[in-house]
C-alpha cells in the first residue's frame, strides 16, 4: 500500500532502492506517528473535518495501535511503504472509510517531521538521564579520592600535582556543560511542525496551536516553509550536541586506557571488567574503554555525515533526507549504551594511592616551590630562576605537601557547585511538561 498510488505499478528495482531501510527505521517512529495522528484527528474534529461522534472511535483505535507499538508488537507489512501508510491501512481495515479521513490537512512530509521531533524529544530525555547517572558516579569517585594525588601533565610531560578528585570532577563538569549544549538543541526540537503539510500549509482552517498544546511542545515552527526546512537541520544540530557528549566520553576513555597501562599504573579495573589474550596469559585489557572510545569517535563523525547530505539542498522537500534517518535514529541507543557501560565501569575503578612516591615525579612540586619563595618576598622571576638552577644541578628537594585553596583546585573541588550546575540545567529541560501532555492525550 502506498498513500500516493495512482494505479501505475512502480518498477520493482526502483521501489526497492527508493524504500531503502524505511520499513526497518520507521519502527523507531511508530509510537510517535500514532501520537501525532491522535493530536491531528482531535484538531480535525475541532475544525469540523471529523464528526464529533467519529473522534472517540478513531482515538480508541489509535490508542490500541499505540499500545502495540509501545510494546514492540507493531509491524510494517510487506507491500506497505512506511509507518504512515501502515497506520492508515490498519485504521481503514478496522474502521472503513473513517480511517481514510485522518490524512486531511497533512502530508507525509509533516508527518515524518512530527514523528522525528517526538522521537528525538524522548530520546534526548533518555540521554540526559544517563548522563546524569554518569555525572553522579564521577562526583562520588571525586569525593572518595579527593586526597589522592596524581601527576598532572602538559605535552604528556610531568607538569604539576593533580588529584583523582580533580580528574574525576573534571569529567563531571564537562558532562554538565555538554548538557547545556544539548538543552539548546532540545529547544530547537521542542517546536511543533504539524500543519505545515508538504511545506506550504493547507487551505483547511487548521488549529496548529491546538496540536502544539496536545503534544506538549513549547512552541510552534510558525513559518510552514521553515518547518520543512527544519528536516535535516534539527538532526544536524542534535547530532552535534550528542557528539559533544561522545567527545567527553572518548577523552575519558583514553585517559583510563593510558592510566591503566603498566607504564602509568594509576588505576586498575577488576578482572571481570577486563579481557585477556589468546597467547599472553598475563594480559588484562581495558577493552570496555577502548570500545567506548571507538564507538564515541564514530558518533563524533555523524554530524559531518548529516551535513554532507543536507548542506547543498535548497528549500522544500527532497528524498535525500531519507538518508539522514539511517544516520540519526540509531545514534541515541549507541550513545546511551556507551554511557551506561561507562558509568558501570567507572564505579569499579580502583586508584593507586601511592603514585607520587616515585622519584620521577619529584619535579611536579617545582611550581609550588617557586610560589613558596614568592610568598617569602622573592620576585616571581627570581624565584623561578633559583628553582630552575637547583633542578639543573640535581639539588632540588621537593616538599610534597600541596596547599591549593582557590575554587576548583585540589583543596577546593567545588563538587557541590558542579552538582548544582548539573541539576539546574536538567530542570531547564522541563520534561514534565511534555510528559503531562502525552499522558493526557493517551488517557
Amino acid at each position: 500500500m502506498k498513500l500516493w498510488e495512482k494505479g501505475i505499478p512502480v518498477n520493482e528495482a526502483i521501489e526497492k532502492f527508493t524504500v531503502g531501510k524505511d520499513r526497518e527505521l520507521d519502527l523507531y517512529l511508530a509510537p510517535y506517528d500514532i501520537l501525532g495522528s491522535m493530536a491531528h484527528v482531535t484538531m480535525l474534529e475541532s475544525v469540523g473535518l471529523i464528526e464529533k461522534e467519529e473522534l472517540p472511535v478513531l482515538l480508541e483505535a489509535l490508542k490500541k495501535l499505540y499500545r502495540q507499538a509501545a510494546d514492540g508488537n507493531f509491524k510494517i507489512e510487506n507491500g506497505v511503504e512506511d509507518v504512515h501508510s501502515q497506520v492508515e491501512f490498519l485504521l481503514t481495515k478496522e474502521l472503513g472509510d473513517l480511517g481514510k479521513k485522518i490524512h486531511s490537512g497533512r502530508s507525509r512530509n509533516d508527518q515524518v517531521l512530527i514523528d522525528l521531533k517526538l522521537f528525538t524529544r524522548d530520546a534526548i530525555k533518555g540521554i540526559v538521564l544517563s548522563v546524569e547517572q554518569v555525572i553522579e558516579t564521577l562526583l562520588a569517585k571525586s569525593e572518595e579520592n579527593k586526597d589522592v594525588l596524581m601527576p598532572g601533565y602538559t605535552h604528556l610531560q610531568v607538569a604539576m600535582p593533580s588529584s583523582f578528585g580533580l580528574w574525576f570532577g573534571a569529567y563531571a563538569e564537562s558532562l554538565a556543560d555538554d548538557l547545556e549544549l544539548l538543552l539548546s538543541a532540545f529547544k530547537i526540537v521542542n517546536q511543533n511542525p504539524l500543519g505545515s503539510a508538504a511545506g506550504y500549509g493547507s487551505s483547511f482552517p487548521l488549529n496548529r496551536q491546538m496540536t502544539t498544546d496536545l503534544l506538549g511542545f513549547s512552541n510552534l515552527n510558525y513559518n510552514v516553509v521553515y518547518a520543512q526546512m527544519g528536516r535535516g537541520k534539527m538532526e544536524k544540530i542534535v547530532s552535534f550536541a550528542l557528539a559533544n557528549i561522545a567527545g567527553t566520553l572518548s577523552k575519558l576513555a583514553f585517559d583510563v586506557c593510558l592510566f591503566n597501562s603498566q607504564n602509568f599504573n594509576f588505576v586498575s579495573l577488576p578482572p571481570e571488567f577486563t579481557t585477556g589474550s589468546s597467547i599472553m596469559p598475563h594480559k588484562k585489557n581495558p577493552d570496555v574503554f577502548e570500545l567506548i572510545r571507538g564507538k564515541c569517535n564514530k558518533i563524533q563523525g555523524v554530524p559531518n555525515q548529516i551535513t554532507s547530505v543536507v548542506n547543498n539542498l535548497p528549500s522544500g522537500y527532497f528524498r535525500d533526507l531519507q538518508e539522514v534517518k539511517e544516520l540519526f535514529l540509531p545514534l541515541f541507543s549507541e550513545l546511551d549504551n556507551c554511557l551506561s557501560v561507562a558509568g558501570l565501569a567507572l564505579g569499579k575503578i580502583v586508584v593507586n594511592k601511592n603514585i607520587l612516591s616515585e622519584e620521577k615525579y619529584n619535579y611536579l612540586f617545582s611550581v609550588d616551590e617557586v610560589n613558596r619563595l614568592v610568598v617569602e618576598g622573592i620576585p616571581f622571576r627570581e624565584a623561578y630562576k633559583q628553582v630552575s638552577e637547583k633542578i639543573g644541578k640535581g639539588e632540588f628537594e621537593p616538599v610534597k605537601e600541596v596547599v591549593h585553596t582557590h575554587e576548583g583546585s585540589i583543596g577546593n573541588l567545588c563538587l557541590d557547585k558542579i552538582s548544582a550546575k548539573k541539576t539546574q540545567v536538567i530542570e531547564a529541560y522541563r520534561f514534565e511538561r511534555m510528559e503531562k501532555a502525552i499522558n493526557k492525550l493517551l488517557s
